[in-house]
């Protein structure tokens, strides 16, 4: 009977760990889905870098409503519940979002990314919530493959529209598939996740569970270093995600498949980074990869930044992926170090990643509109250079449930 528990249990976490990294891929897909088609809806809305920064900020808007009532919503109805609701969303807002383009309304456009934005902060936190209670269930590290994931549903859905921009498919047609394919997804994966987590924390076994312990995460100076690091690794994260085909049509005049191919090229590092990223940290531990992350950054954002030409920039973007990858997944596991009090201190960390990953991009095109967006990335340097010094904060403790 034993036995038969035991295997029980792996299957239920089996199911659990495949069930949430879909989840990843698919907000990932969900946003790169619009940013794929960003030069395009410009073009549509006539729209300039300024206008574009605002229309952008609908997602951050949003998503801060979301990030910040994330938590609160996690421990009341938990973290499957979180994200069952914010799929929903999501795909309303890609509608919304999709026919307001098509009508070519520019405060349509902005609500639609308003309610996008919403689900995103939500099923993001909701994610990481569900993704630390699985790294404790299995004592593996877990967050870096997760955010693996999220890369690769954001390669796939680059994929998808540089197709759908080759084939002429109108954007709000392809939000609708998009949107589809969220609910088909989400319906189906919904049922394998705990209902438990971010009500109660998950022990290392699985069939156990203990009571969310209340902490004062405003007095855990090391949260906060932790929450530096989280908050420049996602500008730099964000900043490409918000204006890398932008950039590349406008500083390097490629066309907007061009420009879509070489976000491609940032996702696919960042895929290969997180891939690899539980090996490394495995051997070498997380501050001596963290500190080599903020260089690598450095150095592919000053690439990029010196505009020589298209191939060498397009190297820039990769070493810029690399760079940015580990430093949220690793971040998150840091802040989920003790299982005591780990959902408010997961959640807190990562509603400071996605508001620096939402918010902080559109400033970046705000400032760009005056100096030019590809020196406006000097603040992203500056960001990465800073969550650099303080990577040793992110240093493993060992703590025990009390």
């Amino acid at each position: 009977m034993k036995q038969t528990n035991n295997k029980t249990i792996i299957l239920n976490i089996n199911k659990w760990k495949i069930s949430l990294f879909i989840f990843f891929a698919l907000s990932g897909m969900a946003f790169s889905s619009w940013t794929s088609r960003t030069p395009e809806v410009r073009d549509i809305l006539h729209a300039s870098t300024s206008m574009m920064g605002w229309i952008i900020f609908g997602i951050a808007a949003g998503a801060i409503v979301g990030l910040v009532s994330a938590s609160s919503v996690i421990r009341h109805i938990g973290a499957r519940k979180a994200i069952a609701l914010s799929v929903i969303i999501l795909s309303l807002g890609l509608l919304i979002a999709g026919f307001s383009i098509l009508l070519a309304i520019k405060l349509l456009v902005f609500s639609g990314l308003v309610i996008f934005g919403l689900g995103y902060g939500i099923i993001d936190v909701a994610q990481n919530v569900e993704g630390a209670a699985l790294e404790r269930s299995t004592n593996k590290t877990l967050l870096p493959a997760l955010h693996a994931s999220f890369s690769g549903g954001t390669l796939l859905g680059v994929g998808l529209g540089s197709l759908a921009i080759a084939a002429k498919v109108p954007v709000f047609i392809h939000f609708i598939i998009i949107a589809f394919v969220l609910i088909l997804f989400g319906v189906i994966c919904i049922k394998y996740l705990p209902t438990a987590t971010g009500k109660v924390d998950l022990t290392t076994d699985y069939s156990v569970s203990s009571p969310q312990t209340k902490v004062s995460i405003f007095k855990e100076l090391r949260l906060f270093y932790i929450g530096v690091i989280v908050m420049g690794m996602a500008l730099a994260e964000g900043t490409a995600n918000d204006w890398l085909p932008i950039l590349f049509v406008d500083a390097y005049q490629v066309t907007h498949v061009t420009g879509t191919i070489v976000y491609g090229i940032f996702l696919l590092a960042m895929l290969i980074g997180r891939m690899s990223g539980g090996f490394l940290l495995d051997r070498f531990g997380r501050v001596p990869i963290l500190v080599s992350a903020a260089i690598l950054a450095v150095l592919g954002l000053a690439v990029v930044i010196l505009n020589i030409n298209f191939y060498f920039a397009a190297a820039g973007v990769f070493l810029w992926g690399i760079g940015a990858s580990l430093g949220f997944p690793v971040g998150l596991s840091a802040a989920g170090d003790n299982p005591n009090g780990a959902t408010e201190r997961v959640a807190f960390v990562s509603t400071l990643g996605y508001l620096a990953f939402l918010v902080g991009p559109p400033f970046i095109g705000l400032l760009g509109e005056s100096v030019g967006l590809l020196y406006a990335l000097l603040v992203v340097i500056i960001a990465v250079l800073i969550a650099g010094f303080f990577s040793p904060a992110a240093k493993k403790i060992e703590t025990k449930a009390s």
